[in-house]
């Protein structure tokens, strides 16, 4: 299966950027580019490369496009100094790297930031996914559903709430000390969930890289910098899920720390690098034989008690939505789809495991040989292969198209929905002539 994985944390859902342009020009675009051009040729020695390169700015209504070069097969064209076009429909629009026309191209979706900062922090950060896999660090998939348990959260939680003393500490001795704490809590979380640390690790190395890239490349000073990263926790604690998006707020913070001791602490790592590992050497960790004992003494300093009442209050809820998406999706009659040559856009932040069946995407996009598939009331993902996806039943039919409760399946030539008998399941398949 041909997968097209897309870093979408400032996606279509959830860019959390407070202001927007909404009537920007090419002038504009032009304007953009060249920011982001600025910035990365000044901040070379981060990567000893420069980040920048092909770029696409798409409008997700219209599907229009801004792009700061020309695509390597002719559609574009220059208009006002910036190169335009429309986007296929057969391709899903987030905020990712994309092989397209001929190019490996940055791809952001519009409006972007008012704020500057925001704008190449965005740009930055995709630009880096354009070239992620020259400098070591291949893409990567892991869904770290145990951070959607009731002790995987609250121990990330905790280990956010120390960061974020670490952050606010003004002084660096002991804001270095609430650093150390928090990964005490990660090392305590990773100790209950088998195969976890590799999970989170995968995540970090692909997402929190990136984040770390366009934070350095935003150029905030260090009052900024403060302000950015409380601000990103402070939003990033109203999720619905940290599965796909924690390594955001995690690896930027450390790496803001990480560059008090060693400027080019990036520079001595892979994508075969244990990050907590390189972390706790990094930070002079010795994790105490004691471990269970110190988080106990530790969790009260970081708000402990709201956050074990909020995470016991949200698992009671949680187990409802769970029941009722697995009679929608699993034990009642519904429709599941092959998925061969998959490109999928999704909101990462509300995603959450169905037991051991998958995961649900509530809002998703795919698009696969057979056609184009959008869900706004939820998708099964099963299996951590994304072999198939299930949706609800019933559904209607108009010509090559279907529609059910919160999605609609537009089919190529020679695609139906056919039931079997046997489990009163519909299933995707092609007809031969």
């Amino acid at each position: 299966m041909k997968l097209h994985l897309f870093s979408i944390f400032f996606f279509l859902f959830c860019n959390w950027t407070e202001a927007q342009t909404d009537s920007a020009t090419s002038a504009d675009y032009k304007k953009y580019f060249k920011e982001v051009q600025k910035t990365a040729n000044n901040s070379k020695t981060l990567w000893k490369r420069s980040l920048y390169g092909p770029v696409l700015l798409i409008e997700p209504e219209t599907r229009k496009l801004y792009a700061n070069e020309a695509d390597g097969e002719g559609r574009l064209t220059l208009t006002d100094g910036v190169y335009t076009g429309i986007f296929p429909e057969s391709l899903n629009i987030a905020n990712t790297s994309i092989d397209w026309a001929g190019k490996r191209w940055a791809m952001v979706m519009l409006p972007l930031a008012e704020n500057k900062q925001e704008r190449i922090n965005l740009l930055s950060h995709e630009l880096f996914h354009s070239v992620q896999s020259e400098l070591g660090f291949p893409l990567t998939h892991s869904e770290n559903n145990h951070l959607d348990t009731k002790d995987g959260r609250i121990y990330l939680r905790l280990e956010l709430e120390a960061l974020k003393h670490a952050v606010l500490e003004p002084k660096h001795q002991i804001a270095l000390s609430h650093v150390r704490n928090a990964l005490l809590f990660r090392a305590y979380r990773q100790s209950l969930f088998e195969g976890s640390k590799a999970d989170e690790n995968s995540l970090e190395l692909n997402e929190g890289i990136a984040e770390y890239s366009g934070l350095i490349h935003s150029d905030r000073n260090k009052a900024e910098t403060r302000r950015h990263l409380v601000g990103q926790l402070s939003r990033f604690g109203k999720s619905p899920t940290f599965v796909r998006s924690f390594a955001y707020q995690t690896i930027p913070i450390y790496g803001v720390f990480l560059r008090t001791l060693d400027k080019n602490w990036n520079l001595n790592i892979s994508g075969q690098t244990d990050l907590s590992e390189y972390l706790i050497t990094a930070f002079d960790l010795k994790i105490p034989n004691d471990l269970n004992e110190q988080i106990a003494k530790l969790e009260k300093t970081y708000n402990g008690d709201l956050i074990f009442k909020e995470e016991t209050e949200r698992e009671l809820a949680q187990l409802e939505k769970i029941a009722t998406y697995k009679q929608l999706l699993a034990d009642q009659p519904h429709v599941e789809i092959p998925l061969e040559k998959m490109s999928i856009s999704f909101d990462p932040r509300n995603i959450f495991p169905l037991e051991d069946m998958g995961t649900v995407y509530p809002d998703i996009r795919i698009t696969d040989s057979w056609g184009i598939l959008i869900v706004e009331n939820g998708g099964l993902l099963m299996n951590h292969s994304w072999n198939r996806i299930s949706i609800s039943c019933p559904f209607q039919s108009y010509g090559r198209g279907y529609s059910g409760n919160g999605w609609t399946l537009l089919l190529e030539e020679g695609y139906q929905l056919i039931k079997n008998k046997q489990t009163g399941n519909f299933e995707l398949m092609k007809i031969k002539n």
